[in-house]
């Protein structure tokens, strides 16, 4: 049987278990979104920092067997890479897919390129660029 003169006065000799456990669980929760915080931050680097070359398509126009698409190009000076491009047709099936390449010292490029499909279609639209 336990008096009151006999219990020790709660946190006076230390942290009970479960305070010791709750602090290990912040400790490890706190370095695991550190360590997540780092990564994304090096992903959104190497995303922003590294690809050279970027484009959009400013607009398009639909023909029987191909699709014109108005590239915008922006790269780096001197580098050369490639942007790929894809139709549909109205199902969704792809019908066109292809890749352009621009090199050179400008850096900033402006043309139309011919998509050649298999059947007619819908949409053109810009998948990426990559630096070669």
């Amino acid at each position: 049987m336990s008096t009151a003169s006999t219990r020790l006065p709660e946190g006076r000799y230390g942290r009970t278990s479960d305070e010791r456990a709750d602090r290990k669980l912040k400790i490890i929760g706190a370095v695991l979104a550190a360590a997540l915080l780092g990564l994304v931050g090096w992903f959104g680097y190497y995303y922003v920092g590294q690809n050279e070359i970027s484009a959009e398509v400013i607009s398009f126009e639909l023909g029987e067997k191909s699709v014109q698409v108005h590239l915008q190009v922006h790269k780096d000076a001197g580098t050369d890479g490639y942007c790929t491009v894809r139709s549909q047709a109205e199902s969704g099936k792809v019908v066109g897919r292809g890749e352009f390449h621009f090199d050179g010292d400008a850096t900033s490029i402006d043309k139309v390129v011919t998509l050649r499909t298999t059947s007619p279609g819908t949409t053109a639209e810009l998948l990426g660029c990559h630096a070669d």
